[in-house]
């Protein structure tokens, strides 16, 4: 066994300055369960979806929240902050070590145009090693509706991708479809946590390298802990899922290359489908 405790945080927490509530919550949560060693937050939790209130990083918010996981010897996963950076602005997710260093901090590769106005696109896939346990990867929220995000993540060798989101919206039925496929996919554990009470609609979900269901959550506050065992991951990536399929090994072996791995994203097809914007009334 290779096991490892994370909390996932669906907080319900107010549009924006969420900073001292959530180290709050941190700390109800390693002293009701203190064998946690991984704490995930939902995407924007601190300062919620407005981008004025990015930040250079690092930021008073990042140090205060490093000096937080290295006292209670925990990782933490900010969920993200919008960060500014060369006159752009980012959707940018930071991963502290239980001993109080930014490991690395991933910008969001695809943000939710045309809604999410104003930020720019990350360009690099991002995973980090806690030692002795595993590899992992991060995305946050729209990027898990592009596969190929997932797949590049499962082949720098994510067997847990970290998945914070926000989503207050109808669609939010068809991303936790997402999460599951996405981890039977993948081969791998996906821990989606959204937020909850005025920020978003909660239903965080968390699925195994089976395609399964390990929890998921309300629309209410709540706090996911729960123990992942990243062997499973070795072997149902060796043996196939349920002892079925191996996609991973599928996709090594094959002898064909995808368009993908071209310009496919200016493909002729692509072009007919229009400008990316809001819809119009009636349109």
């Amino acid at each position: 066994m290779k096991p490892f405790a994370i909390a996932g945080l669906q907080l319900a927490l107010p549009h924006s300055g969420n900073l001292e509530l959530v180290i709050k919550k941190i700390r109800q949560t390693t002293l009701r369960y203190p064998w946690v060693q991984m704490v995930v937050l939902s995407e924007l939790a601190i300062c919620g979806a407005a981008v004025g209130t990015a930040e250079a990083l690092p930021s008073n918010t990042e140090d205060r929240l490093k000096a937080l996981a290295k006292e209670l010897g925990i990782w933490l996963v900010n969920g993200s902050l919008y960060e500014k950076k060369d006159g752009k602005v980012y959707n940018t997710t930071s991963v502290i070590s239980a001993t109080g260093e930014v490991v690395t901090r991933y910008r969001k590769m695809y943000p939710f145009l045309p809604y999410e106005k104003g930020v720019a696109e990350g360009t690099e896939f991002c995973t980090f090693d806690v030692p002795d346990v595993g590899r992992f990867g991060v995305s946050i929220c729209y990027d898990m509706w592009f596969p190929e995000t997932s797949r590049a993540l499962a082949t720098m060798g994510a067997e847990v991708i970290i998945h914070p989101t926000l989503t207050n919206s109808i669609d939010r039925e068809v991303e936790c479809a997402m999460v599951r496929a996405t981890a039977a996919q993948q081969q791998c554990f996906v821990v989606d946590i959204n937020g909850a009470g005025e920020q978003a609609n909660g239903r965080s979900v968390i699925a195994g390298p089976d395609g399964d269901i390990l929890h998921q959550a309300g629309e209410m506050e709540e706090i996911i802990a729960l123990e992942i065992d990243l062997a499973r991951v070795a072997r149902v990536r060796e043996r196939g899922l349920l002892g079925l399929g191996q996609p991973l090994k599928s996709f090594r072996d094959a002898g064909h290359k995808f368009p993908q791995d071209g310009l496919a994203n200016r493909a002729e097809y692509l072009d007919t489908l229009g400008p990316l914007e809001i819809p119009k009334r009636g349109g």
